[in-house]
């Protein structure tokens, strides 16, 4: 099918216009119509970009439906996937529906909330699959948008303080990465990506105002982009956004941004670091790598002593992706497939945890801990389903959450044992922070009189969880439904990542002789 990826990537946009355009009045048959319409066309989505993966081939290590046109001012509207980022559009697109449908009790400005969210499903496959640098920055910076609106008008009594905390940090990362997209061009001559990733940037060290640059332009360019990144990500010590945001975001919110919107910077890394700087990565891996067990046992700490439960599943999540980071800089086969992994594994149980907080908020809108207790006693379904993903979240064997650590700590266990002892650690502070949680809000007496009336999970509830609990265990159980789709692009990155190091080596060595 021509032109795949576009279509699926504008099908959320043009029903948002839809609802923009023709529906009118905000009374409860309009709010009905604009719920309805968003999530027949996040399903749609869903199910037209299941041809992409049908007939994707894993054995092909090049981008995929690529699609190339001129497109304004002589920029190049290039899209296409390989086996790193056609996952990564295949859990956007899963999650969207899930999205959607968990936002049903909405009942404020419905049109504006669903607008959104369809525009931001569609800047967000198009982070994913754009081939152009131009076309990147602009789905990657537009994105902050439709989350800003989000958080600020839907959000809690705080939200305007955390969007635009949201906002400016995002943004002011990127603002590096836009100069040194500037710089790429004017060194390559061009913004296409493919054609970036096989052009070898300037690895010559030099001094500016005294200090040694080692990796010359390579580790300046890397570092632009990591700015950019690992805001994103959010690595410490650039995470602070990341719990304010959280807590102020209705429950979809909190939900794409975990699920989603964080994995932007661990694939930012996969597109553009590695490849493209691998001078300026290696220089630079000791930080990144310390970095982020700093994030693994610090966040974990201050998990801990939460009392507001989106907050302390928001410093899991930091947590979690100090595990991406480091497995990504690892560099080698076990590491960069755990990264990976572990993305796509902490989308499905992040926002499972999102949509838990989400289940007993809509009955008793609060988040504090201290406020539940006993609500096994009331919501045996609901018990059920948070175990199962606290436990998938702690990395259980059998879920797909163990996967994906027990591969990063293999592949970082290789490159620095030191840091693969700390991070875990990780592990057993990730099950003491989860399971405290857990005992607290559903184990126990039931005491407090406002809960001895509180219902269990709806059936649209179970509904919505019953995809995740299945991607969640399929995962865990068969990991090489993922395994053997990433397996041959991410050898062929390693492969390309190892013989620039050695090509640079050998410059190196070529120069000091002479």
């Amino acid at each position: 099918m021509d032109n795949l990826l576009s279509i699926v990537t504008f099908i959320p946009a043009i029903a948002a216009a839809i609802l923009a355009i023709f529906l009118r009045g905000d009374d409860p048959a309009a709010q009905r119509n604009a719920k309805w319409l968003a999530l027949i066309a996040t399903s749609v989505t869903f199910l037209v970009s299941l041809f992409i993966l049908a007939q994707f081939d894993p054995a092909d290590t090049g981008f995929q439906f690529v699609e190339e046109r001129e497109w304004l001012m002589g920029l190049t509207y290039k899209m296409g996937v390989d086996g790193i980022s056609v996952l990564f559009v295949l859990l956007t697109t899963f999650m969207m529906p899930l999205v959607i449908a968990a936002s049903w009790e909405v009942n404020t400005r419905v049109k504006e909330y669903m607008v959104a969210f369809l525009m931001l499903e569609t800047l967000m496959l198009g982070v994913f699959m754009a081939l152009d640098l131009v076309l990147f920055y602009l789905f990657f910076e537009a994105g902050l948008i439709p989350m800003f609106l989000i958080i600020g008008i839907w959000g809690g009594k705080n939200r305007i303080y955390a969007s635009f905390k949201f906002f400016l940090y995002t943004f002011l990362g990127s603002v590096l990465m836009l100069v040194a997209m500037v710089a790429m061009y004017a060194d390559a001559g061009t913004t296409d990506i493919p054609t970036l990733m096989n052009h070898t940037f300037g690895s010559e060290s030099f001094s500016v105002l005294g200090i040694q640059v080692v990796g010359g332009l390579q580790t300046l360019l890397f570092l632009a982009f990591f700015a950019s990144f690992a805001v994103k990500m959010p690595m410490w010590p650039v995470h602070t956004w990341l719990p304010d945001a959280h807590v102020q975001a209705p429950t979809a919110g909190s939900v794409v941004l975990a699920a989603i919107l964080l994995k932007m910077g661990g694939y930012g890394f996969l597109r553009f670091s590695l490849p493209m700087f691998p001078v300026g990565a290696d220089v630079l891996t000791p930080l990144v790598l310390w970095m982020s067990v700093i994030a693994i046992v610090y966040t974990s700490l201050v998990a801990l002593v939460q009392e507001d439960m989106k907050k302390l599943i928001a410093y899991s999540s930091v947590a979690h992706m100090g595990y991406v980071t480091m497995g990504i800089f690892a560099a080698n086969q076990q590491g960069i497939d755990g990264a990976i992994f572990q993305m796509l594994s902490h989308g499905f149980i992040s926002g499972a945890l999102f949509l838990c907080v989400g289940v007993i908020y809509d009955r008793m809108h609060t988040r504090e801990i201290d406020a539940y207790g006993g609500l096994v006693n009331r919501m045996p379904a609901y018990a059920l389903i948070f175990m199962f993903f606290t436990m998938a979240n702690v990395g259980l064997p059998g879920t797909s959450g163990f996967v994906g650590e027990f591969l990063t700590l293999m592949g970082i266990f290789q490159v620095n044992t030191w840091v693969a002892v700390v991070a875990a650690s990780g592990v057993i502070l990730s099950a003491s922070y989860a399971l405290w949680l857990y005992r607290r809000v559903v184990f126990g007496d039931l005491i407090k009189e406002s809960l001895k009336t509180i219902s269990d999970m709806t059936a649209r509830e179970k509904a919505i969880f019953a995809p995740l609990v299945v991607m969640t265990l399929w995962l865990g159980v068969y990991p090489a439904a993922v395994t053997d789709i990433i397996g041959p692009s991410v050898e062929a990155l390693i492969q390309n990542y190892d013989m620039a190091l050695a090509d640079g080596a050998s410059a190196t060595q070529v120069a000091q002789a002479e």
